[in-house]
């Protein structure tokens, strides 16, 4: 369904899902009804919005297809998620049950978590608000109430809802938190978000039956992370030079590809003065991952903003953001990174034997190379089979190196052995 489409709207993304039959834990689409009620501005914060609806999806594909293209709208866009959370035992990974979904079929036909993830990691931050109201399994519970909760989602994010329990045995669990919103914009009222957090979650806990110990999310935007405050760094920053490069270097805007990049981007290009690069690059490799990656993000977002979405400025931010994910020891969203680094240097009518763009999909390439997980390898696949064809790069028979491994992957279902 898709309501008041303009250029200027927000999106807001409704999945609701749940497995049909014995393995339901949770009335997941029942909220969808009072949602699609809602004023759809109202669930994104603008005065217009596209509204798309997902109730109990069966592939995780297509779903996964549908979050990208709502990733890839240029205005503010809100994820409402409801369902019930399950453990991959092999994995141990959190997944999104879908229509289809059984324990035994878990890695086949449901969501992992770290698919939505790594879209949302993709969107300027500050642009993305993620509510969800869910119910986890035995397993999954444990997981999550041992741990930080689920796992992030994107840096610049917002994030609301609850994960509760596993209900009792026969019971339905009701998406409460989800339905105690809807009431609330239905009556007219629009706080904000942080605001009707706090009611709703006063609301529900009140109620007679209300489920107990459930594990509450409340994270707005963080602060203190927007370039121009003061000279040179993001203040969370600090720390002393690397020592050396990084093995798979960075260039800055309008370098070569081969640059090292630890080396610091003339202050001339730099409105704020001293370059921040070193202190970010040296924050990943100190092991504080989340501050280097909240910090390229920002100043991603201060390139947008101030030189446009396709600068070379943005880029090379945008290429940063995918050497910290490497860095960071997650290939899946460095290669997804790369990918959309090459893609909007191609936009920029940069050449396909451009060495700035040889070199981001060959990163895109050989961080698809280090994933383990056969379903993450395949998703990935055809976008870097699309490029690898428009960009064949120096190696002779990259492609079919690519195309031969993807095979491997398909031939086995717990992926390749090296």
């Amino acid at each position: 369904m898709v309501i008041d489409r303009e250029d200027t709207a927000g999106t807001a993304l409704l999945l609701a899902a749940a497995p049909v039959g014995k393995g339901r834990l949770i009335d997941a689409v029942g909220v969808l009804p009072a949602l699609a009620a809602v004023p759809p501005g109202a669930l994104t914060g603008t005065d217009a919005a596209t509204l798309v609806e997902l109730a109990d999806p069966l592939d995780p594909q297509a779903v996964l297809t549908r979050l990208r293209a709502a990733v890839a709208t240029p205005g503010p866009l809100s994820l409402y998620v409801t369902g019930q959370l399950h453990l991959d035992h092999r994995q141990q990974l959190v997944h999104l049950a879908l229509a289809r979904t059984s324990p035994s079929t878990l890695r086949y036909t449901a969501l992992p978590w770290h698919w939505i993830a790594g879209e949302l990691r993709l969107r300027r931050p500050g642009t993305t608000t993620v509510v969800v109201d869910l119910v986890a399994d035995d397993q999954a519970w444990r997981r999550l109430a041992a741990g930080p909760g689920l796992p992030a989602l994107c840096h610049g994010a917002r994030v609301y809802g609850r994960v509760v329990p596993p209900p009792p045995r026969r019971a339905i669990a009701s998406p409460d938190y989800l339905k105690a919103c809807a009431a609330i914009w239905r009556s007219g009222a629009r706080p904000s978000l942080a605001a009707l957090h706090e009611q709703v979650v006063a609301q529900i806990s009140a109620e007679p039956g209300a489920t107990l110990g459930a594990l509450v999310f409340a994270a707005d935007f963080p602060p203190a992370q927007v370039p121009g405050q003061g000279p040179g760094l993001v203040p969370p920053l600090s720390g002393p030079p690397l020592s050396g490069p990084p093995p798979a270097p960075v260039p800055a805007p309008g370098e070569p590809s081969g640059r090292s990049a630890g080396t610091a981007v003339p202050p001339a290009r730099q409105e704020t003065g001293a370059d921040p690069l070193p202190a970010v690059l040296a924050a990943a490799e100190s092991g504080r991952h989340d501050e280097a990656a909240a910090a390229a993000a920002a100043w991603e977002q201060h390139a947008h903003r101030t030189h446009g979405s396709g600068s070379p400025q943005a880029i090379h931010w945008l290429e940063v953001r995918a050497d910290l994910a490497r860095l960071a020891g997650d290939p899946a969203a460095s290669c997804r990174l790369w990918m959309v680094a090459a893609e909007a240097r191609l936009t920029r009518r940069q050449t396909s034997d451009d060495p700035e763009v040889e070199g981001a999909v060959d990163r895109a390439h050989h961080q698809w190379e280090q994933l383990r997980d056969a379903d993450t390898a395949r998703a990935l696949a055809p976008a870097l089979i699309a490029l690898r064809r428009r960009v064949p790069g120096r190696q002779r028979g990259a492609l079919q190196v690519l195309q031969r491994r993807l095979e491997r992957w398909h031939d086995s279902s717990e992926g390749v052995t090296r």
